[in-house]
């Protein structure tokens, strides 16, 4: 970690150090080391600092991502993210946006240099030679503005960040402890899904934002939560797609056993049916799992078109090298892998060779406006291994907060909802994003990602603009109705109508 953030410790069980930008220096200390310096002085010369500093404390904003344990690896880049994105709102910085669509997301192809024309009886003329690359519809390369404020409506953003450690108990005692004790105004949290509904409940009984800043399996209806992660209409569906196009419709899913590689693999079970493709083998994996012998001899067997894995944590992806040195060459799709847990930076070539992936962040995107985030980034934490998906989310989510802190004018957790649920979308680095009023999630730019032999990345499709549709088509809508529950792709009546009769 660079020089750019402060180490302040906090005193208590459980609680690790928090570190926080160091330029969000909240107006209570600065009157304390007004004080140290001359307490006289600082009494007679400056009580108007002191009267602003009793109204306006700052904004209370609790951050539970895990720094040790299994899913250390995604949850520093989570919380890295966040710290960013802090700083910069503290320091005056806002992502532009607003209620307007998109400002144009970038999508680079090939075009030709006249119009190609159609006719029936010769060969259609394709309008002269390709060019290498150019621009169809332009982003705007500077999507970071000034807001015009230091900080939230005259607020600094003050951050607590105890680590859960990768432990469900950890997760639920510390979030009673930002909620009842620490007082925050909103709190983000959780990598596994496991995490996610340890703590949700807590969430909706205390009436308090939270905020999920993950790739998920969908399905999550709640009025106080909101998920800035892609979902299966986002990933799952767009990757099968193009898997059972390319490589066959016969398909093996390797998938981590709790709740979201079940429902993961649920959802690759329901749209089988619809893309013509078979699900011929299905395993799901503890994740104190390392050792993958007996499964990668199953697939062996199995033999399949290719592989959907929903592995995850830093014992399931011990699979890939183990699998390559088995001679196991089988295609790969996946929703998380290399995006979230960078494997194809971890492990040698070509353990990840032939991996596909459907994100809505990786740090290879090659565009000008993800280049100066990836600079920015770096800037603050020069050592970080790579740039994922999660560490997007956390980052997009804490700026959608703050924007949405202003457009309510107050940090009263009702007021902050209906500016959330107002049509709220930002330009984030990977690209336009809208918070659906209806589901509380986001639409997002989808790009699919391919991994080859040398482990180098290539973007071979992406979707400028997918809606959250799903839990929308089940009657969703959390304006109308405040509900609490999470739905499950085997309660659809739609894929139960469109599965195939065994």
């Amino acid at each position: 970690m660079s020089a750019n953030v402060s180490v302040t410790t906090e005193q208590g069980a459980g609680m690790s150090p928090v570190r926080t930008p160091k330029d969000a220096l909240s107006r209570r200390e600065f009157v304390k080391a007004t004080a140290v310096a001359g307490a006289a002085t600082a009494i007679s010369s400056f009580p108007y600092i002191q009267a602003k500093a009793a109204e306006t404390p700052s904004i209370k904003f609790g951050l539970l991502e895990d720094r040790s344990g299994n899913f250390a690896i995604f949850g520093l880049n989570k919380w890295h993210g966040t710290q960013l994105a802090i700083k910069e709102i503290n320091d005056g910085w806002t992502l532009d946006g607003g209620v307007q669509g998109p400002g144009g997301p970038g999508a680079f192809a090939k075009t030709a240099a006249k119009p190609p024309t159609a006719n029936i009886k010769e060969v259609v003329d394709r309008g002269g030679d390709e060019t290498v690359d150019a621009t169809v519809w332009k982003e705007g390369d500077e999507y970071l503005v000034q807001s015009g404020e230091k900080g939230v409506l005259g607020r600094s953003i003050e951050l607590i960040s105890p680590d859960p450690q990768s432990d469900n108990t950890q997760f639920q005692a510390l979030s009673r402890r930002l909620i009842l004790e620490d007082k925050v105004d909103v709190i983000m949290a959780g990598f596994a899904s496991a995490e996610r509904e340890a703590i949700r409940p807590i969430m909706y009984q205390n009436k308090m934002l939270y905020f999920y800043n993950n790739q998920y399996e969908g399905g999550v209806a709640d009025k106080y939560t909101f998920c800035t992660g892609a979902i299966p209409e986002q990933q799952i569906v767009p990757v099968m797609q193009y898997m059972i196009k390319n490589f066959g419709p016969k398909i093996y899913t390797l998938a981590a056993d709790y709740n979201f590689g079940q429902l993961s693999a649920a959802w690759t079970r329901a749209m089988a049916p619809l893309l013509n493709a078979t699900v011929i083998g299905e395993e799901f994996i503890p994740l104190s799992v390392s050792q993958f012998a007996s499964s990668i001899a199953r697939i062996q067997q199995a033999k399949p078109d290719w592989l959907m894995m929903y592995i995850t944590g830093q014992n399931h992806s011990n699979y890939y090298p183990q699998a390559n040195a088995a001679g196991l060459k089988i295609p790969m799709g996946s929703s998380i892998n290399i995006a979230q847990g960078y494997e194809h930076r971890r492990f040698q070539p070509p353990s990840l060779d032939r991996f596909h992936v459907t994100a809505s962040y990786m740090e290879e995107i090659p565009t000008p406006r993800n280049r100066k985030f990836v600079q920015r980034w770096r800037a603050m934490f020069s050592d970080e291994p790579y740039m994922a998906m999660e560490g997007h989310s956390a980052y997009v989510a804490t700026h959608l907060y703050a924007k949405a802190v202003r457009l309510a004018g107050t940090t009263q957790k009702e007021a902050v909802i209906e500016a959330l649920e107002s049509g709220i979308g930002v330009e984030a680095p990977a690209g336009w994003v809208f918070m659906d009023p209806a589901t509380h999630h986001l639409s997002q730019y989808i790009r699919l990602a391919r991994c080859d032999e040398k482990h180098n990345i290539q973007f071979v499709t992406e979707w400028p603009y997918i809606e959250p549709w799903w839990t929308r088509r089940l009657g969703v809508n959390l304006v109308r109705k405040s509900e609490s529950k999470q739905y499950i792709p085997d309660e659809d009546p739609f894929f139960k109508k469109f599965a195939k009769k065994t």
